[in-house]
């Protein structure tokens, strides 16, 4: 049985517009899951109901077999950082991350204890004396965090935690996020909208979509096979093919023939392929093959990247820097097999 679910989950806003249509999450104990989509999605909403902010209005949610869809936000022992870190000004790092405690009504002895043992764990124990505003972004982002985790929450819930620092410092910190979440075991349900922060970070993803979950699966998988069109887009594939099954074939509409590693049963299907898993044809090849002609060509550092119009449409296609070809040259695409995913 999972740690976490959510079953049949419904909310509305204003009792009009639906924001999640019966979504269903398990999440494993220890496993730091995250909710992965575009502005709309519902992917906060989901947060939100999983921290107590939110009532649905149907379904149920569930933590370590108990029924919590109706017990209120401050009875469910969650962690939750924030986008902004909502640290309080006037207190000192120390007296921010002991604030909990402090409600909590601990005994002194037992909140330096906690507080001590987790400015450690999240790399603050220098920076106990000073205030936020003396601190840089991702500091404070880490006081943020060593706030929700001190009070050893059931549930750690994180809503796009690193979207106010920079480049940089995104890096760094997801990087902490990932190392404090494993040391500490503690399950975690991750929002954002960045797919790079989303996979390095992930144990599994969650892809939303209107409402509903579209995937579900490791990083890697999501990456190499999406399931949808919706979900390849948002990935970042890029080149799409619409084919019909011919027996043990593939064809697209203007005859190319095509095979593909995970044949799909369905009649017609659409097929999609990364830019930089296209390849140059060889001498021999017939089958995956697509005859075109080069358009523009955008220099991107280590390759060159080339819209190639076909019979089946424009593809874009990345290629070495060092391996050039001339805008308005004729060129045989080759789409591996291996590479070339079938998506509904």
């Amino acid at each position: 049985m999972a740690f976490m679910t959510l079953q049949d989950i419904d909310v509305r806003y204003d009792k009009k517009k639906q924001i999640l249509k019966g979504l269903d999450l398990e999440v494993n104990e220890g496993e730091l899951v995250s909710l992965l989509g575009p502005s709309g999605c519902g992917k906060t909403t989901t947060l939100r109901v999983v921290a107590g902010f939110i009532e649905p209005e149907n379904g149920v949610f569930t933590l370590d077999g108990e029924d919590l869809t109706k017990v209120p936000v401050h009875k469910r022992n969650f962690g939750i950082v924030f986008q902004s870190y909502a640290l309080f000004p006037h207190l000192s790092v120390y007296d921010n991350v002991a604030f909990g405690l402090k409600m909590r009504k601990l005994d002194k002895a037992e909140i330096d204890k906690k507080v001590k043992n987790i400015l450690e764990v999240c790399g603050l124990t220098e920076f106990a004396s000073r205030f936020p505003q003396q601190m840089s972004g991702g500091q404070r982002q880490r006081v943020a965090l060593a706030r929700a985790l001190v009070i050893e929450p059931k549930l750690l819930l994180l809503d796009e935690p690193l979207s106010n620092l920079d480049a940089k410092l995104r890096i760094n910190m997801r990087m902490e996020i990932k190392r404090i979440q494993k040391q500490l075991g503690i399950t975690t349900l991750f929002v954002t909208h960045d797919q790079e922060e989303c996979f390095s970070i992930s144990d599994k993803v969650a892809v939303m979509n209107q409402g509903v979950i579209e995937q579900f699966d490791t990083p890697e998988i999501i990456y190499h096979r999406p399931k949808t069109e919706f979900v390849a887009r948002f990935i970042g594939f890029e080149n799409f093919l619409p084919l019909k099954k011919q027996g043990d074939v593939y064809k697209s509409e203007a005859g190319a023939v095509f095979t593909v590693e995970d044949a799909r049963g369905e009649e017609t299907v659409m097929g999609t392929i990364r830019p930089e898993d296209i390849r140059v044809a060889e001498t021999g090849q017939t089958n995956n093959i697509l005859e075109g002609t080069i358009g523009v060509r955008t220099f991107l550092g280590k390759t060159y990247q080339y819209e190639v119009q076909t019979a089946a449409g424009k593809f874009l296609v990345n290629r070495p820097a060092e391996e050039t070809y001339e805008e308005g040259s004729s060129i045989s695409l080759y789409l591996p097999e291996a590479k070339l995913v079938l998506v509904q």
